[in-house]
């Protein structure tokens, strides 16, 4: 982040966008790289030990939800300020005004959009291109956080790093939300239903990619999710309150579970078609 700071202030245009994207990410794959093969060298159980630390920095779920139970809690014992506390660490929207309803949908929406970013993503990259493709999902998940912003000091700076993302979790948010969809009747959801949501409401918010999870979790959970003066999902729904945190939250731990499982048999289906 200090690298991120530095470079952000030689320059706020599109090309030092550029820059600082590729010279974070590099530097940051190069030197795990070189760690990797010297850990290969050493002993392949220093090298399997390097990774799993690797893919354990890469990928960021629980202290997500450990913010998102106190929230709830909060709601469930009407603190209020206690709720929007804590809700405000989790996303990028004042709360100071948010009556109970729309904190829940925030608390919801970061939990299933984060589902995405936090977890599933880099998982998948893990897959495909070994404990380096995650480390790259999760760099450039914290670039868009650092520098992604619409306000006028970061818009062509953070312009880079918020496509890279864009493109980076594309598919992993299309098939989170297929699995959100599928997963539906283990907390009392239905299918059909979340699927309308999701093919109407899918588009709703202004990134091509975070209206994916949210729509699927809005017709699973049959709740409203809804960014004041932004958009609104499920419209038909009424917002959220304490026990649907709950439920997503279940929801979550459901998919993480299941996710896991999959990520393991399509390991082993790889490792048997290379060997």
């Amino acid at each position: 982040m200090m690298a991120i700071k530095l470079f952000q202030r030689m320059s706020r245009s599109r090309i030092s966008g550029v820059f600082i994207w590729v010279s974070v990410v590099s530097l940051h794959l190069c030197l795990y790289a070189t760690i990797l093969y010297i850990s290969s060298e050493i002993h392949r159980i220093l090298w399997i030990i390097t990774s799993v630390y690797i893919v354990k920095n890469s990928v960021s779920l629980k202290l997500l939800i450990d913010h998102v139970n106190i929230t709830m809690n909060c709601l469930r014992n009407q603190d209020l300020l206690c709720a929007r506390s804590h809700v405000s660490g989790i996303v990028r929207r004042r709360v100071d005004e948010l009556g109970e309803g729309h904190v829940a949908s925030a608390a919801i929406e970061s939990l299933y959009e984060s589902l995405v970013d936090g977890f599933t993503s880099p998982l998948l990259y893990y897959v495909f291109l070994g404990p380096l493709g995650a480390l790259l999902q999760r760099i450039a998940n914290t670039l868009d956080s650092a520098l992604g912003y619409k306000d006028p000091g970061y818009r062509e700076v953070g312009w880079f790093s918020a496509k890279a993302d864009t493109i980076i979790n594309y598919l992993p948010a299309r098939l989170t939300a297929l699995l959100e969809i599928m997963t539906c009747p283990l907390i009392k959801g239905s299918i059909r239903r979340a699927l309308e949501i999701y093919l109407r409401d899918r588009g709703a918010t202004e990134s091509l990619n975070a209206g994916h999870p949210m729509a699927a979790a809005s017709g699973c959970l049959g709740v409203r999710l809804e960014k004041i003066n932004s958009y609104t999902i499920g419209e038909e729904y009424c917002l959220p309150d304490w026990r649907d945190i709950r439920r997503g939250v279940t929801h979550i731990i459901i998919i993480v579970i299941i996710y896991i499982l999959l990520i393991y048999l399509g390991v082993n289906i790889i490792l048997s078609l290379v060997y």
